[in-house]
């Protein structure tokens, strides 16, 4: 058995419109598929994130913590904010880069991760 490629992580939504307008305006996702309020299906670099309703979600779904690599997360912090998400944290992780932990607007935890200046990878 081999594995081809990660298709997709999704969170799950009460509110599908609402946290696929957050992830859009305070993360920058693109929109790639949308089924109308039950699946939207956004961009991240190469990759698949989508927002599930209640009645798309697995069975059993209890939640995942999604990290999307940046350039930097300066701005985006505050349009976490400003989109009604929550900074929970930033830390710095020295030369291997900077995190930083948030709520969207669903409750779902997701952190962006910055490489150090000058690290190679």
């Amino acid at each position: 058995m081999t594995i081809i490629r990660l298709q997709n992580i999704h969170i799950v939504a009460q509110d599908v419109e609402r946290v696929a307008d957050f992830w859009q305006r305070a993360i920058g996702l693109t929109p790639r598929f949308r089924d109308g309020d039950r699946w939207v299906q956004l961009k991240a670099g190469e990759q698949s994130f989508a927002i599930a309703s209640v009645a798309e979600a697995a069975p059993g779904q209890a939640g995942a913590v999604p990290v999307f690599e940046v350039a930097e997360f300066g701005a985006m912090s505050a349009a976490i904010v400003e989109q009604g998400g929550q900074v929970l944290s930033e830390r710095d992780m020295g030369d291997h880069g900077r995190v930083l932990t948030f709520r969207d607007p669903a409750g779902n935890v997701a952190q962006l991760f910055a490489r150090a200046t000058g690290s190679g990878q």
